[in-house]
């Protein structure tokens, strides 16, 4: 028969190091879903609510709580522990109104990090394109796609986006002087502000130059998200 989705078996020395997880507890964890990330940028939902997050110590408390409808994200109810939750993600408990959105904080981790803005999302526009009757068809970082007229924004921008409609309600253009957040790597989570933009040669992607702590980085630009213009959008990233 045909394998219908990927395998659920991962080696916990295997996970990618920014998970926050025992390596030596057992032999095997929870392989995140094939779906709008890739395996190395996001978390199986299962993973986050029993070992980061702590709601339930065994898997099938985690199945239990899944399946009673009490965790949505992004405003959708989820159920399924292999969901794979990414950068920027908000994760909310319906039973105690809490909301956490899946920032990255320190040199390795993504953490979630509670915040009173839980209809609010930061989304990197990642691909656009024409469709018929002359809309723009815009394509973000997390799978979700917008049709709409507006021709001022362009890949590599954010949107900040109320769910579950997706209306936008901030453009955030990438251009020098904006404020950007690292989302992979060594300095995953500084924020920095945008000092040159180099074009792409045929042996090296397009790159950036921050500066943040008092030092400058040159880093490719699918490693950082604009968040601002003047300042972070969003209240959780000026308060990191």
């Amino acid at each position: 028969m045909v394998r219908k989705s990927g395998s659920t078996k991962l080696k916990r020395q295997k996970a990618p190091r920014f998970w926050d997880v025992k390596r030596k507890s057992s032999q095997f964890i929870l392989a995140p879903r094939p779906g709008p990330y890739s395996k190395s940028k996001c978390y199986p939902l299962g993973i986050l609510l029993r070992d980061v997050l702590h709601l339930s110590s065994t898997s099938n408390e985690t199945k239990q709580i899944l399946n009673s409808g009490q965790i949505r994200v992004d405003g959708v109810v989820r159920r399924d522990m292999r969901f794979g939750v990414g950068i920027m993600d908000i994760i909310e408990i319906t039973t105690n109104r809490k909301a956490y959105r899946l920032i990255p904080k320190g040199s390795e981790l993504l953490v979630p990090v509670e915040t009173k803005e839980n209809t609010s999302k930061l989304l990197k526009i990642t691909s656009k394109s024409t469709i018929k009757g002359g809309k723009i068809q815009f394509g973000f970082h997390d799978g979700k796609t917008l049709i709409s007229e507006r021709g001022d924004m362009n890949v590599g921008d954010s949107c900040l986006v109320m769910l579950p409609d997706l209306r936008i309600e901030n453009h955030i253009k990438f251009d020098t002087g904006c404020y950007v957040i690292v989302v992979q790597g060594e300095n995953a989570g500084k924020i920095g502000r945008v000092e040159e933009i180099k074009n792409g040669m045929f042996s090296l992607p397009k790159r950036v130059v921050l500066t943040f702590d008092e030092k400058t980085v040159e880093l490719p630009v699918e490693l950082i998200m604009p968040i601002g213009t003047d300042k972070p959008v969003l209240e959780v990233l000026i308060n990191e």
